[in-house]
This record gives structure tokens, C-alpha cells and sequence, in this order.
């Protein structure tokens, strides 16, 4: 017979090492707006608060191919992995997923351009961008972001800045070309 205690101790440290779960128990909060327009530049805030878009092909991601994650710039919650990211041609880095499931929220965006699919950071409801059905396999799917509303981790620094759950993303991944 086995001892139950043991068993719920091997069944928690199962469930706090997946990458899934362990971003459930983390404390991402998006800061009052006064401290968001002094920690965000005017573009920022434009684009996480007043759901604007920054122009293609000047922003800071579109063409970065360097290992790494993408978090909300208000929150720091993790959005994206370089190891989904691809040269969509639109001048915005593109994702094929987030990098866990829930890690962003779908909202319909009834504006000029007609239905689209907006995305949004799950905890700081920061916009980030759009989703489009024209992606590359494996998921067919576009996620087009702002960089405005993303900070870049690189993958030798994960650990230094708190997203230690994801260093084996990188560790054993063959480079993009």
C-alpha cells in the first residue's frame, strides 16, 4: 500500500512543473494607468491601452530571429516563443501559437476592417494584435503582433529575468536558420 502522502507530493510536483500550470500560480498584474504612461513610451501605451497599431516593418521585432520569449510589456506575462515565429511579410512579428495554451484571449474587433479576431494578454488585457486563419502549418494560424506591446527575453537570459520554465525550450532546440 502506498503511502498518500506521497502520492499527493508526487502528483503536485507533476502538475508545478508543467510550463502550463506554473503560469496560473504567477502574479501578473497590469499597473494603474498614471504608472503605465510613465513606465511606457507614448507608443506603448497607445498600443496596450488604446488598442493601437505601430507601423509596419519600424517596429523592433518584425525581423528579429534571435532564441528567446515575448512578454507583455505591461505585465511581463509570457506570450510568445521565437521557436513559433516566422517572416510573415507583413512588417509584424508573426507566431503560429502562444507559447501555452491560455496564454492569450481572443476578442471579436468590430472596426473599419470589418470581423477580425483581436488577441489580448490573458492578466493585463493589454492588445497585442490580431489572428488571421492564412499561417503556416502546423496551426494555420497568423497571430500578428505589435511589438509595442512585447519585450523580448532572450533565451540566455530567461532565467536571470524569472522564466526559468522556460529554459529547456532552448536547450536541446536546433537554431532557425
Amino acid at each position: 500500500m502506498f503511502n498518500m502522502k506521497f502520492i499527493h507530493l508526487a502528483v503536485a510536483c507533476v502538475l508545478f512543473s508543467t510550463v502550463g500550470l506554473a503560469l496560473d500560480f504567477r502574479q501578473y498584474k497590469k499597473p494603474d494607468a498614471a504608472t503605465l504612461k510613465k513606465q511606457l513610451t507614448e507608443e506603448q501605451f497607445d498600443v496596450t491601452q488604446k488598442d493601437s497599431t505601430e507601423r509596419a516593418f519600424k517596429n523592433a521585432y518584425w525581423n528579429l530571429k534571435e532564441d528567446g520569449i515575448y512578454v507583455d510589456i505591461v505585465s511581463g506575462e509570457p506570450l510568445f516563443s521565437s521557436l513559433d515565429k516566422y517572416d510573415s511579410g507583413t512588417g509584424w512579428p508573426s507566431f503560429t501559437k502562444p507559447i501555452v495554451s491560455g496564454a492569450v484571449t481572443e476578442k471579436a474587433d468590430r472596426g473599419l476592417f470589418g470581423v477580425r479576431t483581436e488577441i489580448r494578454s490573458r492578466y493585463a488585457d493589454s492588445h497585442l494584435g490580431h489572428v488571421f486563419p492564412d499561417g503556416p502549418k502546423p496551426t494555420g494560424l497568423r497571430y500578428c503582433m505589435n511589438s509595442a506591446a512585447l519585450r523580448f527575453i532572450p533565451a540566455d537570459k530567461l532565467k536571470t529575468e524569472g522564466y526559468e520554465e522556460f529554459v529547456s525550450l532552448f536547450s536541446a532546440s536546433p537554431q532557425k536558420p
